[in-house]
């Protein structure tokens, strides 16, 4: 069925966009009222999961720039949504933790997701399940081989 690249390539064109249409609709849905960005919420729902992470860590978390990355942290500071805090073993290095503010509504967020997974969860075997999470591991690891080609070849 999915044998030739030529065939899968236009059903994953095809479902696509529509998967990415119901994950933007639900994130739009989940940050209604709360005054934040998709990329800002990545960015709390990261430290939520771990807090305290330097800033490179958490720039390579959601995938942006470090000079981005710190810019997004300004925003998030003035919004009290979290703090910077120097190391206590390294005085060069700067980690980013969630205020109490940021926790909460890290949490909420966190709850909203977990629903909606656990609704998605429910209507699947457990035999698609474990297809779905093996399929999006492995998608994620060859969109980061790419990656690391790409700037391998950048380096050359």
């Amino acid at each position: 069925m999915f044998k030739t690249t030529s065939y899968f390539t236009k059903v994953f064109q095809e479902v696509f966009p529509k998967l990415m249409h119901y994950l933007e609709t639900e994130e739009s849905n989940e940050l209604t009222g709360l005054g934040i960005t998709p990329v800002q919420i990545n960015a709390l729902l990261v430290l939520f999961m771990q807090d305290g992470r330097t800033m490179g860590e958490l720039s390579s978390e959601i995938y942006l720039a470090e000079s981005a990355a710190t810019r997004l942290v300004d925003r998030l500071v003035k919004l009290n949504l979290v703090k910077r805090q120097g190391d206590e073993r390294d005085r060069r290095v700067v980690r980013v933790f969630l205020t109490s503010y940021g926790k909460q509504l890290a949490s909420l967020v966190f709850e909203r997701r977990t629903k909606r997974f656990n609704d998605l969860a429910a209507r699947l075997t457990a035999e698609e399940r474990e297809m779905l999470v093996i399929s999006v591991k492995a998608v994620l690891r060859v969109f980061e081989e790419i990656d690391q080609m790409k700037e391998n070849n950048l380096d050359d």
